[in-house]
């Protein structure tokens, strides 16, 4: 069975009309997209999939970028999707994010002292179920 991941085109990837850039990308590699929706985040949802971060002095600000506007969640899937998927991504901080990932060609540092880098992404097989879970509980 192929390995499963979850991404979430942040809301500055969806305001700056990214979201089928980003899917492409992650499509050209050769994965499948299987399941996808569009939402706005609640506060439920964050503190669930954020848990290991809600003490966190950085907590409060990230939900309120997460919460800004709408996101797209999707169940990625494909032979070590999950390493995969992360290096298309890139490094967190989008100035120091290489040239050919996601961060690197797409994000860049706004000067509002907030990371908006467009794109999240499982980073093992334990967070994706988990993610998977808070994202596609139907």
């Amino acid at each position: 069975m192929a390995q499963q991941t979850l991404i979430l085109v942040k809301p500055d990837g969806v305001q700056r009309g990214l979201v089928g850039e980003i899917l492409r990308r992650i499509e050209s590699k050769g994965y499948r997209i299987t399941r996808m929706r569009m939402l706005t985040a609640t506060d439920e949802q964050l503190a669930s999939h954020y848990h290991e971060h809600t003490a966190k002095p950085f907590y409060p600000g990230m939900a309120e970028y997460m919460k800004s506007g709408p996101i797209v969640a999707a169940v990625v899937e494909g032979n070590r999707v999950i390493e995969g998927v992360r290096s298309l991504s890139g490094a967190t901080d989008p100035t120091s994010a290489a040239p050919g990932t996601i961060r690197g060609d797409l994000g860049r540092d706004w000067g509002d002292g907030q990371i908006r880098n467009l794109i999240h992404s499982s980073d093992g097989e334990e967070s994706a179920a988990h993610e998977i879970g808070v994202w596609f509980s139907e």
